[in-house]
């Protein structure tokens, strides 16, 4: 008897081992290396605590759907411990249930742990309470250290048991955020989270700015940034800043527009430092959209996200970090937990209350955004060609130091290993009409591709010497059950080239049913972008019902801020709001996931249910919107605030943006699904 039950107990231990045990992780120069396969993960930020738990599950689903293999989230200090001494993990801030969910999901987590995190939250996170300890924030005094090791503990009886040598989710974890101080600072913190029980394959940091002193070698993987456009800029000019820099393929790794308004960068080197230290090309912050300040607000493209994340590869990186890739609603707390300038800490913006959206390719309601689907076929082609891609070189034909708007080049980079690589092209800047490219001589690994027209706006990966293709003016997608697909760019003729020798000239796609050769598929631009996708849904749209109840009282006086630009309208101001009352429409009893979107005119708007502030947002171009099921049961009516938008305000407006003085309502649409 004893030894069955003896067998039997083993047999569990190993089916728990079979089931749990986590592949061995390393990482080189080249990229991470996971079971002993180099890989290039696909990683979006979102932040657990700004959604809703019983969301998570569908939301995480959708990033994977995205072609997200991994998941970057904050631990805002504030979120959990707003009251000094009073942790909370429950609701939106149970931070153990959404890793659980993620281990479901097969996807690694980089937890961002803070203490500072930024991340647009009040005081970047550090609650409130801890200005009143009299000690420097983000030092290596005691004080400030003792603290962080509670909030590390309280951290760790969420992750316990879900690390990934336990077979858990959790990969790696970043120490502050964005430190531009002493390295023996971050150590202090790694040190600290080791000790607690922090044991995880590796650790990282934001690569920006560049720190007093260094950490040693290998303690802390820096991880890169860069966006389109950034609402922290000071000044309220178009595509002001060195956004510019970010569609051009450079080797230099940093950013030299991120946070300008509290980080003043040195010149980028005229030669990379990347292989100083020899560590993999990652980033953490690449923009997937971009928030609006309430002095700033800009509108992003689709075409952004996707041309960044094309040059960032094509220049190196293999790991894509986005930042946001979901947004998200700022949680309730005993105060505002956005970022504002009238804060003790990280005043440097006004942010809305609750809106936290970033025009992210997941929006702040879950909603897919056109470039949900865009980024699609570039991380199929990130998942299925990784291990290929992760030790190619790169090297840049074209000039690294492409000023704003210059037209007189094309932008384009080599990854290369051997015979093998991907021509990477890029004929997108943003906000700049740069034109067709004519003549065009390509040439990666010996192979030259026939002169082309690069269309203007074009962003392109083609092979050479890939499975079998000697060359292709179509672009890798997937390759899954012995079939590759590729995509048609448009304004450019298809011709693929076999190493065989057959060579195929103005292929027209033929879909996922019919292969062009072999085993080649072509597929056009809509098909390769919902590619293993089922089929979406119906959308339905009715109409609520506006009536305005109050006109708007006298215009405020707009400040400028403790940071010298516009403050943001107080709960006082909207006190003075034209005030409309909105019906909310009967609905069909399958009447699914009902978004509502204002079409607005004004300043900025909030939206109440039951006298409670629910949501806000700063009118930028594009509509306001509202998840109705997270309404309280019961709900029928909703009151909708707007406050004027006044003549020469001091606030920066895309073209997209109402820019009519004053306030009102065009249409108030509520879109769901039906099965």
């Amino acid at each position: 008897m004893k030894m069955k039950r003896a067998i039997l107990l083993l047999a569990m231990v190993l089916a728990c081992v079979a089931v749990d045990a986590k592949p061995n992780v390393k990482w080189d120069r080249h990229s991470l290396i996971i079971d002993g396969h180099r890989v290039v993960p696909v990683m979006g930020e979102v932040h657990y605590s700004r959604i809703p738990a019983d969301e998570w599950r569908q939301e995480v689903k959708k990033m994977k759907e995205g072609g997200v293999t991994m998941i970057a989230t904050y631990v805002f200090w504030n979120h959990v411990e707003e009251e000094e001494g009073i942790f909370r993990w429950d609701g939106q801030r149970a931070l153990r249930r959404f890793l659980e969910i993620c281990k479901d999901e097969d996807l690694p987590v980089i937890l961002r742990m803070g203490p500072f995190c930024h991340g647009e939250v009040r005081n970047g996170g550090i609650p409130d309470w801890m200005f009143e300890k009299g000690c420097r924030m983000r030092d290596r005094n005691p004080v400030f250290l003792s603290y962080v090791e509670k909030l590390y503990r309280q951290i760790f009886t969420q992750v316990q048991d879900l690390q990934w040598k336990d077979g858990g989710p959790v990969i790696a974890a970043q120490f502050d955020n964005e430190y531009r101080g002493r390295g023996e600072y971050l150590m202090d913190l790694k040190r600290i989270a080791q000790k607690i029980g922090f044991d995880l394959p590796f650790y990282t940091r934001t690569g920006w700015p560049e720190l007093a002193t260094p950490v040693p070698f290998g303690e802390l993987i820096p991880l890169y940034g860069d966006y389109a456009d950034g609402f922290w800029d000071r000044t309220l000019g178009e595509t002001d800043g060195n956004y510019y820099k970010a569609f051009n393929f450079k080797a230099f790794r940093s950013s030299t527009a991120i946070a300008t308004e509290q980080i003043t960068y040195q010149t980028p080197p005229t030669q990379s430092p990347t292989s100083k230290e020899e560590y993999p090309y990652f980033t953490c912050e690449l923009g997937g959209g971009m928030m609006q300040a309430y002095h700033r607000r800009p509108y992003v493209y689709p075409e952004d996200a996707y041309s960044m994340a094309l040059v960032k590869l094509g220049s190196g990186s293999n790991l894509l970090g986005y930042y946001m890739y979901h947004g998200g609603t700022n949680p309730e707390g005993k105060t505002y937990l956005n970022e504002n300038q009238r804060t003790k800490g990280t005043n440097y913006n006004d942010m809305p209350v609750k809106n936290y959206d970033f025009q992210a390719p997941l929006g702040e309601f879950g909603q897919k955004n056109a470039h949900y689907y865009m980024l699609r076929p570039l991380h199929l082609f990130m998942q299925d060609w990784g291990e290929t891609l992760a030790e190619m070189e790169a090297s840049f034909p074209a000039p690294q130091d492409i000023k704003k708007g210059d037209d007189s080049h094309l932008r384009w980079a080599v990854r290369s290993k051997g015979n093998s690589g991907f021509i990477f092209v890029n004929n997108y800047e943003r906000l700049q009409n740069l034109s067709a490219k004519r003549n065009v001589q390509l040439e990666a690994c010996g192979v030259k591709l026939p002169k082309l027209t690069i269309p203007s706006g074009c962003m392109a990966i083609l092979p050479v010497n890939i499975d079998g293709i000697r060359y292709a003016t179509a672009q890798l997608v997937a390759k899954r059950d012995g079939k590759i697909y590729l995509m048609q760019i448009p304004g450019i003729s298809t011709t693929i080239c076999m190493q065989n020798g057959k060579e195929l000239k103005n292929v027209k796609a033929r879909g996922v049913e019919k292969p062009v050769y072999g085993n080649l598929y072509l597929l056009s631009n809509a098909e390769a972008e919902r590619l293993f996708l089922k089929p979406e849904p119906t959308v339905m749209i009715d109409l609520a019902t506006i009536r305005k109840v109050k006109e708007a009282g006298p215009l405020r006086k707009i400040e400028m801020g403790a940071q010298r630009v516009a403050e943001e309208p107080s709960d006082e101001n909207f006190e003075q709001a034209a005030v409309y009352q909105i019906k909310l429409p009967e609905l069909p009893t399958d009447a699914k996931e009902p978004l509502m979107e204002f079409y607005y005119q004004g300043d900025c708007a909030r939206l109440y249910a039951n006298g409670e502030l629910i949501a806000d947002h700063f009118q930028y171009g594009r509509p306001f919107l509202y998840g109705l099921w997270r309404l309280p049961k019961g709900t029928k009516e909703l009151e909708l605030r707007i406050l004027p938008l006044q003549k020469d305000a001091p606030v920066y407006l895309p073209k997209e943006a109402d820019r009519t003085p004053g306030e009102g309502v065009e249409r108030i649409e509520v879109h769901y699904i039906t099965d």
